[in-house]
């Protein structure tokens, strides 16, 4: 076994459910990897909803909660308020993250909550059957458009940006070890972090979507169609080229909510101890 494997992940709990040729044992490697190099596995938490890149977290050794669909972040939340000094991540998908989440999203990165979201990007509902998802592009076939899709997709990292994270980047599982470095400037960041990983996924995207479910196909339309950039200013160079720009869109600091309610409470403790307001 790979010694990342050997030393991470959960042996009783193998083989992956994932299905041949999908990204998501790419994205665990390149999450491990991030963790090997930082060593923090044991202040990690992880939290994640329902959906195919909801079982990412379950095979890795660390303290783990799955919870109900769209409802990982409130209670990564929780985990981080309780031991604020938790690495708290949140494994999720374009549906789970993006639709019955989003609202979660949004609150949670508006706060600031020092925290990692990463969401699966396969652009469709994978799990249950090949529906259209938030991600999907205009005039993808899927399940539920027959005839393609009319909606324009969601671009989960302009969210994150205009919701207040302060650290938001895109990658794919294209490029392995650009993910990983992504990955571990998430876990080092002191703040809201968002990165979302684009992934392949040849059973429903690949077949309904990209007209075949070769794996090799699938992630060669993930190089062809994902482009490195450095500078976020031209994203919509690329954008307009018809492609997906990677890379790190945000990183500034700001203060973090719980260490801001961690002041707060101290500041409460000392009017109480001078005989101030109850």
């Amino acid at each position: 076994m790979n010694p990342l494997g050997e030393k991470y992940l959960r042996k009783n709990f193998l083989p992956f459910i994932f299905c041949p040729g999908c990204g998501d044992g790419m994205i665990v490697q390149a999450f491990l990897e991030a963790v090997d190099e930082l060593g923090i596995i044991d202040d990690l938490a992880l939290a994640a909803g329902i959906g195919c890149s909801a079982w990412i977290p379950v095979y890795m050794h660390a303290d783990v909660l799955k919870v109900l669909h769209g409802r990982a972040i409130p209670a990564a939340i929780g985990l981080k308020a309780t031991r604020p000094s938790r690495k708290v991540v949140v494994f999720t998908g374009d549906g789970d993250g993006l639709a019955i989440g989003g609202l979660h999203l949004l609150h949670a990165a508006r706060r600031n909550i020092g925290m990692g979201v990463v969401v699966v990007n396969n652009q469709i509902y994978a799990m249950t059957g090949g529906q259209v998802a938030p991600s999907t592009q205009v005039g993808a076939k899927t399940q539920t458009t027959p005839y393609g899709n009319l909606e324009k997709p969601l671009d989960g990292c302009k969210i994150a940006v205009a919701a207040g994270a302060t650290f938001v980047s895109r990658g794919s599982t294209a490029y392995p070890q650009a993910l990983s470095r992504t990955f571990k400037k998430m876990l080092a960041h002191q703040g809201f972090s968002f990165v979302e990983v684009l992934s392949q996924c040849p059973v429903q995207t690949g077949r309904y979507i990209h007209g075949s479910g070769a794996p090799q196909f699938n992630l060669q339309w993930l190089k062809d169609n994902c482009v490195p950039v450095d500078d976020p200013a031209k994203w919509g160079e690329v954008e307009a080229q018809g492609k997906i720009p990677l890379g790190d869109v945000l990183q500034v600091q700001k203060p973090e909510f719980m260490e801001e309610v961690q002041r707060m409470n101290q500041k409460v403790k000392e009017a109480q101890g001078k005989g101030g307001d109850r």
